[in-house]
């Protein structure tokens, strides 16, 4: 059993999923489509009412092809999210479940930082999994410990990439 099957079982034992968030408005497009990438959105001509990331940062994706890959979080919040509340962009968030079987998706990459970064290094999730601080994310820890928030702070700006779409079977929350 290699490391993306043991994590996917743990996660579907636990019932922990990962999250995408997005706004109250383009729920009604997820349920038609699942989550679709930016790029097949443009490509199909079925953009999101309301996407969250502002101009700079959907730029910055398709400049390094991140605009391929729905883009998931491992927590149901997220620094961009409060971000695009802040700005305007998103009126209500919903942090949509998705079932950690989406590793399985050929193509799925995850980053340990924000994927449109420069030096972000986006990875085969089997490559990736070892070195995430899982423990931070999915078992007790003391939050409010500086040394364990910073990881907590670091973990937060994970990815996981899934390329061109998410299917609905794999979207809760809907």
């Amino acid at each position: 059993m290699n490391n993306v099957e043991k994590l996917v079982g743990i996660l579907v034992k636990s019932k922990n999923h990962f999250f995408h968030f997005t706004d109250h408005r383009n729920i009604p497009l997820i349920r038609e489509t699942g989550l679709v990438s930016m790029r097949n959105q443009r490509k199909y001509q079925r953009t999101a009412i309301a996407p969250g990331g502002n101009d700079w940062s959907l730029d910055a994706d398709k400049r390094c092809g991140m605009d391929a890959y729905v883009h998931l979080c491992f927590f149901s919040e997220h620094p961009m999210e409060w971000l695009a509340k802040q700005e305007g962009r998103i009126e209500k968030s919903v942090f949509l479940k998705i079932s950690p079987l989406v590793l399985n998706i050929a193509g799925t990459l995850i980053v340990d930082t924000v994927s449109n970064r420069a030096d972000a290094q986006p990875k085969p999730a089997e490559e990736m999994i070892s070195q995430l601080d899982l423990k931070v994310i999915y078992t007790r820890t003391d939050w409010s410990d500086p040394a364990v928030k910073e990881r907590l702070k670091v973990a937060r700006k994970y990815e996981i990439l899934v390329p061109d779409l998410v299917p609905l079977e794999f979207i809760s929350g809907l």
